[in-house]
């Protein structure tokens, strides 16, 4: 009875540690009378003061999962499942009742910085406007809280750089900007699409060093090609291929032994790996294959892997989606 009573324990715990549970989302667009399922049947859990990095080859529906879970994609997307923040559903909220959560207690970075600013404002101005719209500080206050961030991204001089407007900025510069923003109202969640993209490596362990002190007080899902980025930041990863979430594992184990045959490919084809690339090319969304999205590429296919998608399968604290472990 004992047993019992401290399993119940350790998972009524661990659910209370909950801060976002996806279940069964399912993201599909329409494009010349197709129904392309862009992301599909994604289960993942976010913990408080937890870094997920979300890893996979381009077009593997990363950043489309990220946009779903806000709700920043067209209006006339198809979204199903459940996106529970706090408990509360995103995916049934309204317009009026998304936007008193996005940035306040969601944070979205965007990887566009090209585009993601106004060119017509001065960046600090829009940097601050969070704590402005939604923390009820002062201008002046806000541009000096800008500032000090600045400083620590290396934006100089940062007042200088705070009355600037976007074009006068690098594309780097503009990347540590909206990585700023995105942290400025010490949301609860922070969703970072390639936070550390066109950044050198200097700048890009403090963009690194900054999201792991915003873990104090914030959740982070980071979408990311950036495996040593990920090495050294996550806490779990979950790997995305054709719209599918393959495996959930903690860092240290997905580094050290991965499960997923597309997991230990992807990190065989980095330079410290021996650069080895994947067989074969990315699937068509629009046309994926039937059964494992992966097994055209797999070294260890079967028979039942073109036919039927493996199930989820929980192996010792992670979660793989493949018929090897059946």
């Amino acid at each position: 009875m004992t047993g019992i009573l401290t399993v119940y324990l350790v998972k009524k715990a661990m659910a209370e540690d909950i801060l976002v549970e996806i279940e069964s989302l399912t993201v599909r667009f329409t494009l010349n009378g197709l129904k392309i399922t862009a992301v599909d049947d994604v289960q993942l859990s976010i913990y408080r003061n937890e870094i997920v990095c979300l890893i996979g080859e381009s077009g593997s529906g990363k950043s489309i999962l990220g946009m779903a879970l806000i709700k920043l994609l067209p209006s006339q997307t198809e979204i199903e499942g459940k996106v529970l923040f706090n408990g509360i559903d995103l995916i049934k909220l309204n317009e009026r009742e998304i936007n008193k959560i996005r940035g306040r207690e969601i944070a979205w970075i965007p990887q566009a910085q090209s585009s993601s600013l106004n060119p017509t404002m001065r960046v600090g101005f829009q940097v601050g406007e969070p704590l402005e719209t939604h923390c009820g500080i002062d201008r002046i206050s806000a541009i000096r809280f800008i500032i000090k961030l600045f400083n620590y991204l290396d934006i100089h001089p940062p007042l200088k750089r705070a009355m600037e407007y976007p074009y006068q900025y690098s594309g780097g510069m503009r990347q540590r900007a909206l990585v700023a923003m995105g942290l400025s109202t010490e949301p609860k969640l922070i969703i970072a699409d390639e936070p550390t993209k066109g950044i050198d490596l200097i700048r890009r362990k403090q963009v690194k060093d900054l999201l792991e002190k915003a873990r104090e007080k914030s959740s982070i899902l980071v979408i990311t090609h950036d495996l040593k980025l990920s090495s050294t930041l996550a806490d779990r990863v979950a790997v995305m291929y054709c719209g599918k979430i393959l495996e959930v594992s903690e860092a240290k184990s997905f580094f050290h032994d991965p499960l997923h045959p597309y997991s230990k490919a992807l990190l065989s084809s980095i330079p410290s790996r021996g650069l080895r690339p994947i067989k074969g090319k990315p699937p068509n969304v629009m046309n994926p294959p039937h059964g494992c999205r992966f097994h055209p590429r797999c070294d260890s296919a079967q028979k039942i892997c073109s036919s039927e998608d493996p199930p989820f399968k929980n192996i010792n604290g992670s979660s793989v989606r493949c018929w090897l472990y059946e």
